[in-house]
């Protein structure tokens, strides 16, 4: 097979991956051969000591070269623990590996090992070894982004089998281009990244990988800003007698920064080029009333809008917050997903054809061949990063509405001009008048109890709580079985006497806006959910709320589940509940701690960057492209810099066509 197909190829045709592993490196995001090389390494190892058994003191790292003496092995909960007797000239020591039992055949008495570790109490803390030749312990050893059960010496190994692929599979960019920037070929910037002699060569290796990340974007964003222009949208009048009855029947004053974006909206909405802005926002900081202050400057000049939500509870909850919003002011609205009944959204359908349904909430449904709007003006797309660019494009596919993108997923400003440098930006930072920073704490599952008697005291005193239950389970369906036997335990247990209510993905519409309406009419006093209310559900009263097994999400989504609670003037709290330490990876534990220490959602984002190593959270995807891998946000503003001139000079060398193209289809083509 010829190399540069070997890339794409599954990860499977690799020697010693077999369909576990397979599995295990797709929960990380790699699926193909190339994906191993698209994916940036953390950090690498620091140079350390090389130490005698009798030198090792505190806990400093090193490392030690020792024979093993005996071995044994034993459980602690899930937790497996192997422990080697080592020893050299001086002494000896135990030396401990958590969860590897595949090691303890290897470890035959005599045999000669070197470790990477730390000293304790307990012995010797091991973070890696060499065993017959190998080259882990060595300074400089990348360290990849990994799940708990898949490990670096596995991950590094794989690499250097995908780094034998690369060398003929190509070099996209023209020759002149590379010798003028002084970068090196693909292939040695992977191997300089991959397989560093030095810190110095794997940053020279990011730096050209980044820029040709850059340029593709460059080329992407000036092509949809030039396809922008050439279309047109009708203009909007200014606003009138509705948008004066929506401001004056809101129960809050707008903020200066909602105040701010909706006259930037304006200013786009009388304008003949159709309006293509990003409204952002922190969880709670009112996206939602903007966005439908932007629908009804459709709706009041007797054309249609329509909001677009990635998953029918969030849709569902746009549609119960719009409706309440909207029916004082006399404004029906509709709501459309794949999951009403066929003669309901039938029903819907015909409403949206003939006009009678001026403002429309749903899911991807609205974007089926079948949804035909009399005359859709105003277009919102929510958390859009989570929508195929496809079903983006869809929804105006054969129209020029104005539209209004939301994302709640905080990202920097250097981001935000790199990647949205299509769309105009308006921000909302501060929290609406009264909010109080939401305190975070983090125990171990051991104290688990503690955080409950902490929640039922909130409960006691007229409050409400979530309770999020982890995804372990594969699938959604053995996800909401999971949720509701934890309800049920928890009924018995730890609230029992309190009115608790499940809602997760699996329960049918009407019954999970029921669960949600119970709960916001205080007629339930826990909800126990999976991640189905990361966004869009607002409940003031609640106050407290325990996520467990918090290790097991990711950092942008314990901040989305974290601003469920503190949406009201109380004082609220968001207990995270981990696995006790010792089985926790370094990522895990670095997210935890950012969690407790951190409440400002671009710090978090900027952090969450630096601890996966790649762009996805932050919503590179919207433009169509691959994820950001290897560029870093806050160092790289001259290298953009150059990146927009190159692709402005591959446009004045004529070899845009030619060239770009290929660059944007092989990182479309890249995108997981």
């Amino acid at each position: 097979m010829p190399r540069l197909e070997r890339l794409e190829a599954p990860v499977e045709s690799l020697n010693g991956v077999g369909p576990a592993l397979a599995r295990k490196l797709a929960r990380i995001g790699i699926e193909r051969v190339g994906d191993l090389l698209w994916q940036r390494p953390r950090r690498y190892e620091e140079p350390v000591p090389a130490k005698r058994i009798s030198e090792l003191f505190g806990d400093e790292e090193a490392v030690i070269e020792v024979e093993v003496r005996s071995v044994s092995s034993r459980r602690r909960g899930r937790l497996k623990i192997l422990t080697a007797r080592v020893g050299d000239e001086t002494g000896e020591i135990n030396a401990t590996w958590f969860n590897q039992p595949w090691l303890e055949p290897r470890l035959a008495p005599g045999t000669s090992i070197r470790l990477r570790g730390r000293a304790n109490k307990f012995g010797f803390a091991v973070s890696s070894y060499d065993l017959e030749g190998e080259a882990e312990t060595a300074d400089f050893a990348p360290v990849y982004p990994a799940g708990e059960d898949t490990s670096q010496k596995k991950l590094r190994e794989l690499r250097g089998q995908a780094l034998q692929l690369v060398r003929d599979a190509g070099e996209p960019l023209p020759a002149a281009l590379l010798a003028r920037e002084r970068l090196p070929l693909r292939a040695d910037a992977l191997a300089s990244l991959h397989a560093p002699r030095a810190l110095e060569d794997a940053e020279t290796g990011r730096i050209r990988l980044a820029f040709e990340e850059l340029m593709v974007l460059q080329v992407a964003l000036k092509r949809t800003a030039a396809a922008r222009e050439r279309s047109s949208a009708e203009p909007l009048p200014a606003p009138g007698e509705l948008i004066q009855r929506y401001r004056a029947s809101l129960p809050f004053r707008l903020t200066s920064d909602q105040e701010r974006a909706i006259a930037e909206i304006d200013a786009d909405l009388v304008r003949s080029t159709p309006m293509q802005r990003l409204l952002q926002g922190e969880v709670g900081s009112g996206k939602t009333v903007v966005a439908l202050y932007a629908l009804l400057r459709a709706v009041e000049t007797g054309r249609q809008g329509a909001l677009m939500a990635p998953t029918e509870t969030l849709a569902e909850q746009h549609f119960l917050t719009i409706d309440e919003l909207c029916t004082p002011l006399g404004i029906r609205v509709s709501l459309l997903t794949s999951s009403l009944g066929t003669r309901e959204r039938t029903a819907v359908r015909q409403l949206i054809a003939s006009g009678d349904a001026p403002l429309v909430v749903g899911t991807h449904a609205l974007i089926q061949k079948e949804v035909d709007f009399r005359d859709l003006a105003v277009a919102v797309v929510d958390e859009q990063h989570r929508f195929g660019v496809g079903q983006r494009t869809a929804l105006v596919e054969g129209r020029s509405p104005h539209v209004l993108h939301l994302t709640a997923t905080p990202i920097p400003r250097t981001l935000a001009l790199t990647v949205y440098g299509d769309l105009d930006t308006s921000e909302l930072a501060l929290p609406p008048a009264g909010r109080k920073p939401i305190v975070t704490g983090w125990v171990t599952e051991e104290r688990s109890s503690e955080a409950y008697r902490r929640l039922t005291r909130h409960l006691d005193e007229g409050r409400q709580a979530y309770v999020v239950c982890p995804l372990i389970e594969e699938s959604e369906t053995s996800v909401a079985r999971a949720a509701e036997v934890e309800a049920e335990r928890l009924r018995g247990a730890e609230l029992r006497g309190y009115r608790v209510g499940c809602l997760h993905g699996r329960l049918r519409p009407a019954d999970r806006r029921g669960v949600m309406a119970s709960f916001k009419a205080r007629e339930l006093d826990v909800l126990v959910a999976t991640t189905v209310i990361e966004v869009g559900v607002d409940v003031p009263n609640a106050t407290i709320m325990i996520v467990q097994e918090a290790d097991r999400f990711g950092l942008a989504q314990l901040h989305q589940l974290r601003g469920r609670v503190g949406r009201g003037a109380e004082q609220s709290y968001c207990l995270l509940v981990s696995r006790p330490r010792e089985e926790l990876s370094e990522g895990a534990t670095e997210r935890l701690e950012a969690m407790v220490t951190s409440n400002d959602g671009f710090e978090l984002a900027e952090r969450d960057l630096e601890i996966r190593g790649e762009g996805q959270l932050l919503g590179a995807r919207q433009s169509g492209l691959s994820d950001l891998r290897f560029v870093r946000l806050r160092r790289d503003g001259e290298l953009l810099e150059r990146a927009r001139d190159a692709a402005r000079q591959l446009e004045d060398e004529g070899l845009l066509a030619a060239e770009a193209d290929r660059l944007l289809g092989e990182a479309e083509h890249a995108e997981p």
